[in-house]
Formats: structure tokens, C-alpha cells, sequence
């Protein structure tokens, strides 16, 4: 049986913080060197930028690479709201190529959120240009997100 003061040691995050905990245990994210501009609640804006090593044959962006930090934005956005959410369906169209040095953004936005279920759009940026419109839907379970 726990007594009140280990029940108090584990606290909510705050909406803001939670992205930041998330990013901080993420290797791949930080591998491709994202930055978080934004964060509210059901929503979050990430940044990065294009590197030679995330380019295909073709000398353009590998897909995966805005597909990533689309991912990203919307997974964060996703558990701003306190419980851990896990992705169950996601697609992207690619709408411009990307290249080396290209400084892209990713904001996603809930469309809607249910008991169990979130829907949310992503629009990856470069610039003012649209280049990539990502949908996801996650599965919003029970666990909360804490500060330990």
C-alpha cells in the first residue's frame, strides 16, 4: 500500500512539458534533428532541416523524411492532452520534393477527439509552401503522463 507522499511524487505534465519528455526519449527524432517551435493543448509545431544523408537517388528527400516529422508533430500533439496516445493509422501525400538545406515545419492539429480515439491533419511546410498532408488517427489509452 503507498502511503500519500509516494502518490504525490508522481504528478500530471503539463501540456507544454510533455512533447519536451517525449523528445527527450527519442533517439530517431533527435537523430533527425528536430526542434520543437510550438506546443498547445491538441496541438504541435516541429521543425528541421533536410541533411545529405536523408537523401535518396534521386538527390531529393527520401519520403520517409517528411513522413517522420510529420509522424512526430502529430505523435506529440496527440498526448498533449495528458494520456498516452499510440498511432493506429496514419497515410501522407507528398505533394512538393524536398532538398538538401531545405528548412522544413510540421504542425499538427486535432481534428477531433473522442473517449478513445483523436484525429488529426498535419501540414508539412517549407516556408509558406505546402509540400507534404499527413492524416493520423491514435488510440488514446488510460495511462497518464507523469513527471517520473
Amino acid at each position: 500500500m503507498k502511503n500519500n507522499s509516494e502518490e504525490g511524487s508522481k504528478s500530471n505534465l503539463p501540456a507544454d512539458e510533455i512533447p519536451k519528455k517525449m523528445l527527450s526519449q527519442d533517439p530517431f527524432s533527435q537523430w533527425l534533428g528536430i526542434e520543437i517551435l510550438q506546443v498547445g493543448n491538441g496541438k504541435c509545431k516541429v521543425a528541421m532541416t533536410v541533411r545529405k544523408e536523408m537523401l535518396n537517388s534521386m538527390k531529393k528527400a527520401h519520403g520517409g523524411i517528411a513522413y517522420a516529422l510529420a509522424d512526430t508533430a502529430f505523435g506529440f500533439a496527440a498526448n498533449t492532452h495528458g494520456r498516452f496516445a499510440v498511432s493506429i493509422e496514419t497515410s501522407i501525400n507528398h505533394i512538393e520534393a524536398l532538398e538538401e538545406g531545405d528548412y522544413i515545419t510540421a504542425q499538427s492539429i486535432v481534428e477531433s477527439t473522442r473517449n478513445k480515439l483523436a484525429f488529426h491533419v498535419v501540414e508539412v511546410k517549407r516556408g509558406e509552401e505546402l509540400v507534404a498532408l499527413f492524416k493520423g488517427v491514435v488510440y488514446r489509452t488510460a495511462k497518464e503522463w507523469t513527471k517520473d
